[in-house]
């Protein structure tokens, strides 16, 4: 019987966000891939250290612990399938179960994530993450240099969000931009009983919240916490809460900070994974914790 990958929450990742490649990658962007192959294949016996996405890779893969299948993490690269082998042996080392991969050789991924049916895609690319949300799937530029978590709440995964260009669409976010608080608050209020238009991220909150209940429901010991961590305030914070409600989901946590440091509050929040649309937010959270930047909304656009 062919494998399926259907209803599990499928986490697409690249090597230099699973391992620490950055030495690797130095040599890679100073000279050609062969003199990277060649290091990799060196090296095949050296298990790479963890990389910013590790240990969350680490706890969602305990949910497939005791012969459940719930969660499929894939190795997506632009490496050649020479260095995937030190890719799929540093895994082995590590103890993660991961069983496939998809190696390109310099050539962007992201056109095989339709197969995989992926939730999310991790990459330290950010051309790749470009192309991945615009091709409809969530994905974050990961900071290789964020401070890892790895022994921080042993049995619950935490995830933290951004709403607006995140989780929601940027909708609101260009009206802030064109025309300042005042006129943001008033349009907020305006259409507070109007869902907002979803954000790249939002497939990934529905299957994050699906896996949620069913370990729930199973008595799994990992648990799964979410928080929405924004700079709206009141009275913006009601169309938020509204939008999640009308999507069916919820966040266990909602701090709606109107412009308080997002750093203070994540360092007690203690996320495996924070995501953000805006670089100085992302820059001054990789300081307390692992960090994505999600490359889309007003924000980001390519001047």
């Amino acid at each position: 019987m062919a494998f399926s990958l259907e209803g599990k929450l499928v986490v697409a990742i690249s090597s230099r966000a699973l391992f620490d490649f950055e030495e690797e990658n130095q040599i890679f962007e100073a000279s050609d891939d062969s003199a990277y192959m060649q290091l990799q294949l060196n090296r095949i016996d050296l298990p790479a250290k963890p990389g910013v996405a590790y240990p969350l890779v680490k706890k969602l893969l305990t949910f497939n612990e005791g012969g459940q299948q719930n969660v499929e993490v894939v190795i997506l690269s632009r490496n050649d399938p020479v260095s995937g082998l030190r890719v799929f042996r540093s895994a082995k080392n590590a103890g993660l179960a991961i069983e496939r991969g998809v190696f390109t050789r310099g050539r962007a991924p992201y056109h095989y994530l339709k197969s995989l049916q992926a939730n999310l895609f991790l990459s330290a690319n950010a051309d790749d993450v470009r192309a991945t949300l615009d091709a409809g799937f969530p994905a974050a530029m990961v900071f290789p240099q964020s401070k890892q978590l790895a022994e921080s709440n042993p049995d619950e995964i935490r995830i933290a969000f951004d709403g607006d260009a995140v989780l929601f669409s940027d909708e609101a976010e260009r009206i802030f931009q064109a025309k300042g608080l005042d006129a943001f608050v008033a349009h907020e209020s305006h259409k507070v009983e109007t869902p907002l238009p979803p954000g790249p991220f939002k497939p990934l909150l529905e299957a994050l919240h699906r896996l949620q209940v069913s370990a729930k429901k199973s008595g799994q010991p990992m648990k799964i916490r979410t928080a929405l961590v924004t700079a709206r305030s009141a009275p913006a914070h009601e169309r938020a809460i509204r939008t999640l409600m009308a999507w069916g989901v919820t966040v266990d946590e909602a701090m709606f900070l109107g412009g308080l440091a997002k750093k203070d509050f994540l360092k007690e929040f203690q996320p495996d994974f924070f995501f953000d649309d805006q670089l100085g937010h992302c820059e001054l959270a990789s300081d307390v914790a692992p960090t994505g930047q999600v490359l889309s909304g007003i924000a980001n656009q390519i001047k």
